[in-house]
């Protein structure tokens, strides 16, 4: 049962698994393989299934065991890509066929544009700060779905409930993980919601200023100094949750 894996990390994928020096992600990358028996790893990423895929081609490169993909809206097994059915189809049922209605609602909005990476259940942007609207993002929310600002350039509205938080949780539920043996790992906005279900967590070094704010009342977050993977391993000391122990 996979509960009796001592560690199930959670973690990002840019700036976090993938960020960090290339010595530092060569390291980190080993020692996770030496002791990959002992690990569940779960990428929980606002990239598309396709570009995990991609990562694999490099047979050093840690390959999750479970995928949480598009901001928390596609869910599948690693090696099959097999869906998770019942959390898949939980996203699905709210948002139904939502996305034309959202580009239709969304075209004619200041300061954002159409990413050709859209997944089914998400419609995805990348905008400009300086000129994007509160109205805008107002507009989604009162339509009755959920919008992510992140990284200062990408919007995505999602279904209302759902982002990666709410979709690591009912992964736990469903795997009936033991929930003391998971760590998260993050560095953007799109991770709060990760943050938020508190779960041991670490923001890597270089996590951006929003997030820093946001995450110096949460108790259950550690700011590691280092940067991507070197934060993460300095998170697992932190939380004695190093493999070899």
């Amino acid at each position: 049962m996979s509960s009796d894996y001592p560690l199930i990390l959670a973690t990002d994928l840019d700036g976090t698994f993938l960020g960090g020096s290339d010595e530092q992600r060569a390291e980190f990358y080993e020692y996770l393989q030496k002791y990959r028996h002992r690990l569940l790893l779960v990428f929980v990423t606002g990239r598309d299934i396709e570009f995990v895929q991609s990562l694999s081609e490099d047979s050093k490169f840690p390959y999750p065991d479970y995928i949480i993909g598009d901001v928390g809206t596609t869910i599948v097994h690693g090696k099959t890509l097999e869906p998770l059915e019942s959390i898949q189809g939980w996203v699905e049922e709210i948002w139904g066929n939502s996305s034309d209605r959202v580009k239709e609602m969304m075209a004619n909005e200041a300061g954002i544009e159409l990413q050709e990476c859209s997944g089914p259940r998400r419609v995805s942007y990348y905008y400009e700060p300086e000129k994007l609207q509160e109205s805008t993002v107002q507009k989604v929310f009162d339509a009755g779905f959920d919008c992510i600002l992140s990284a200062d350039v990408y919007l995505d509205v999602v279904p209302k409930g759902v982002s990666k938080g709410p979709t690591l949780i009912k992964f736990i539920e469903l795997l009936e993980l033991n929930a003391d043996n998971v760590i998260l790992a993050g560095d953007s906005l799109n991770d709060l919601s990760l943050f938020k279900t508190g779960l041991k967590s670490v923001a890597v070094g270089n996590a951006e200023q929003k997030l820093v704010k946001h995450i110096a009342t949460m108790d259950n977050v550690y700011h590691s100094p280092y940067p991507g993977t070197a934060g993460i391993w300095d998170g697992l000391k932190y939380y004695t949750k190093l493999l070899e122990a």
